[in-house]
Order: structure tokens, then C-alpha cells, then sequence
């Protein structure tokens, strides 16, 4: 049961909780926490009517997205939303869900979820009394600043949402922070899931030991400095770097490709290392970081991604587990998992599900969540109870 001052103050309104298609299991998750932990709650204020609705057997708020035969869509929300606040919930990687268009099955591109998600927010603007979008992977967050003549297409999207009535935008590891610049008077928060990754691996590896001595975070490139130096330092380990030197005369399937992978820090001799940063789309960057890692005589090798795409497949990760260049494989559940790689023995899944519900049952109390943004404390705890400090 989490730590529940907040329930003090007044919801801002009734909750409402929309999960898009392709989110539809994190969001059934995130409600019966929700459920759970409201209908344990049974204080003073929760009879009044301010609190009017707020335990309740569900939060689900039913919206469909029919398509016509053209593939054309619209959206149909099948209870009131007047005065919610409202929760809308999309996984834009989901490629499993399909629809039928002129005879031919389609797979889901982002595009196709965030058109949905533009729907159900046109279905429910002007009714509901708050709507906050909670976009796990941010839609286009890789192309997020300009280089030569070029779309900016996230800084346009959040533009666009904010423009259609969304108050708040939440995310997960952003893979640039500063696309918030688009939209610098609205709230936008990327969250990190620092915490569950290493709960993750402290419940599926009992003898890691997290310290100086036997640990090292690695970054795999200079982008995901940030992200490798906030998790070195709640551990209090060493931290290292991997340059990617590029052929910038030539371009391939729209990338510079990588000559070579430098390292920058200091010697592993033994040590187990978690790589850290927020994506494996193909993975190969990453294998070719632990490859490189091994040659420097690293020990154990957990790979530690909040969103696991795995766009060229598993049979990379799965030589490279027989080879005893990896050791585990940990992502979180805010994007969709295959059966496949959910039945990997080297895979992690983090579940983000309890964290997603802490953020809604706070934020609709008009609550602080700075300490779900930096959960230094909570690791803290987590470390001390699996004996890792003292």
C-alpha cells in the first residue's frame, strides 16, 4: 500500500480511465490497483461529496475505434465523460493490432495509434473537466530536433494535443527531454524507471552485489550519459562510455552507420555491467557494446532498456545468451512484449503498471509526484531490503 497523505485534499474530479486498443492490458492493470487501493480507503472524507464517485468497482471508460471498410476510423466514447478526469492511456508501438482496409489486413503503425488517440480526445473535448495523456513511448521522440531540412515531428504532435484540450502529457524516458520546449507553458513530465530495474534484477539475480567494487553502469553512447550517471550514483559505482565513431560520408537505411565503438572510463577487470539506455530497437548497438565490453574482460552483462522493440527480432539476443555475452535482458511492459520474449529465459520483464496507478491516484489529487520522477528514496529502500547497503 503506498504512502497516502494525499488523499487529504479534494480529487480535482471523478476519476476516468481510457485505455486505447493496443494498451488495453497495462490499462486493466493500472485500474485495479487504482480499485484496490480506493476501496481500502475508508477515512472521514471519502462519504462527503467531494469524494462523490471516487470508489468505484471501475474506472474504465469504454471508447471504440471502429473502421470503415477504406480503413477510415472515428471514434465512439459509450458512457458520459462530463466533469472526468480523465486518464488516456496509448502504447504507439503496438504493432499487433490490426484492421482491415479494402480487403488487406494492416498491422498498426504509430501513426495509426496516434490518429486514435486524437479521436478519443476529439470524442471527449469540451465534456470532461481535466484530460491527461499518458504516452509511455513518446510518438516520433526520436526525431526531435532538426538536422538540414527536416520535419519536427514530435514538437508538431505535442503541439497538436495541447491545442485539442490535453492539459498534461506524461511519459517514460524521453529520448530527448528538451522536445518539452515545444510546448514551455504546459506540463510534460518523462518519467525514468531506474527503481524497477533495479528491483528487477536484485529479484532475479540474488547474487548481484550493487557496489564499487563489483559493479559498473556503462553508457552506450553520450546521449544516455544522463540516464547512466543518475543510476551509478543512487548505486554509488563507477560509471563508463562508449563513443560511436561514424562514417558521416555515407548513409544507411537513413543513419550514419557506426565504424567503431570507443570506450571511455576505467578498467572493468571482472566486474559485472549494466548497460543502460532507453530503447533496443534492432539491438545491434547494444551487442556490439557488450561484445566490446567482454574484450575488456567485463563480467556478467545485464542490458537494462525501458522500451524493448526488438524490431529485427530475438535470434541476436538468443545467440548472444548461448554465447555468454549476455546475462539478462531487462525492459519494462509500457510497450507491448511478445509471447516470444516474454518466454525468454535471459528476459525481465519491469512492471510499470503499479507506477502508472501511483502517478493517476496522485495526480487526481492535484499531487506532487516529484518523488516519482526521482525516486532516489525508494531505491534506497529496496537496496537496504535485499541487503545490498546497510
Amino acid at each position: 500500500m503506498p504512502k497516502e497523505d494525499y488523499i487529504e485534499t479534494i480529487p480535482v474530479g471523478p476519476l476516468g480511465i481510457i485505455s486505447l486498443k493496443g494498451c488495453s492490458k497495462l490499462g486493466s492493470a493500472v485500474e485495479d490497483y487504482i480499485v484496490s487501493w480506493r476501496d481500502g480507503r475508508n477515512n472521514e472524507h471519502t462519504s462527503t461529496l467531494a469524494f462523490s464517485g471516487y470508489q468505484r468497482k471501475s474506472y474504465h471508460v469504454e471508447a471504440k475505434c471502429p473502421r470503415f471498410g477504406s480503413g477510415e476510423a472515428k471514434c465512439t466514447i459509450t458512457s458520459t465523460v462530463r466533469g472526468l478526469d480523465l486518464y488516456i492511456l496509448v502504447d504507439v508501438c503496438n504493432y499487433s493490432i490490426t484492421y482491415n482496409m479494402n480487403g488487406y489486413e494492416n498491422h498498426m503503425s504509430p501513426d495509426d495509434h496516434y490518429q486514435d488517440l486524437k479521436r478519443v480526445i476529439m470524442a471527449c473535448a469540451g465534456k470532461a473537466h481535466r484530460i491527461t495523456v499518458i504516452m509511455p513511448f513518446l510518438y516520433e521522440g526520436r526525431q526531435h530536433k532538426r538536422s538540414g531540412r527536416e520535419s519536427l515531428d514530435c514538437a508538431v504532435a505535442l503541439q497538436e494535443l495541447i491545442h485539442m484540450g490535453v492539459d498534461s502529457i506524461i511519459t517514460f524516458d524521453a529520448h530527448d527531454p528538451r522536445v518539452q520546449n515545444a510546448i514551455p507553458l504546459n506540463n510534460f513530465d518523462t518519467i525514468m524507471p531506474t527503481y524497477q530495474f533495479i528491483k528487477g534484477i536484485l529479484k532475479n539475480v540474488p547474487d548481484v552485489k550493487m557496489n564499487a567494487d563489483n559493479m559498473m553502469i556503462i553508457s552506450p553512447d553520450e546521449g544516455a550519459m544522463n540516464r547512466a550517471v543518475y543510476f551509478a550514483g543512487v548505486l554509488g559505482v563507477d560509471v563508463g562510455m562508449f563513443y560511436k565513431r561514424r562514417d558521416y560520408a555515407t548513409i544507411v537505411n537513413g543513419k550514419n552507420p557506426i565504424v567503431a565503438h570507443e570506450y571511455l572510463g576505467r578498467k572493468l577487470d571482472g566486474k559485472d555491467v549494466i548497460i543502460v539506455d532507453d530503447m533496443i530497437s534492432s539491438g545491434e548497438s547494444m551487442l556490439d557494446v557488450a561484445t566490446e565490453l567482454k574484450k575488456r574482460n567485463a563480467g556478467r552483462i545485464f542490458v537494462a532498456s525501458t522500451f524493448g522493440l526488438f524490431t529485427n527480432g530475438l535470434e541476436k539476443f538468443d545467440q548472444a545468451y548461448e554465447d555468454g555475452l549476455i546475462h539478462k535482458v531487462i525492459t519494462t511492459n509500457l510497450v507491448y512484449q511478445t509471447p516470444e520474449l516474454l518466454s525468454r529465459p535471459y528476459y525481465i520483464s519491469a512492471d510499470m503498471s503499479k507506477y502508472v496507478a501511483l502517478i493517476i491516484d496522485k495526480l487526481n489529487h492535484d499531487s506532487s509526484i516529484s518523488e516519482l520522477l526521482s525516486p532516489t528514496e525508494r531505491i534506497k529502500t529496496i537496496l537496504k531490503k535485499y541487503g545490498q547497503i546497510k
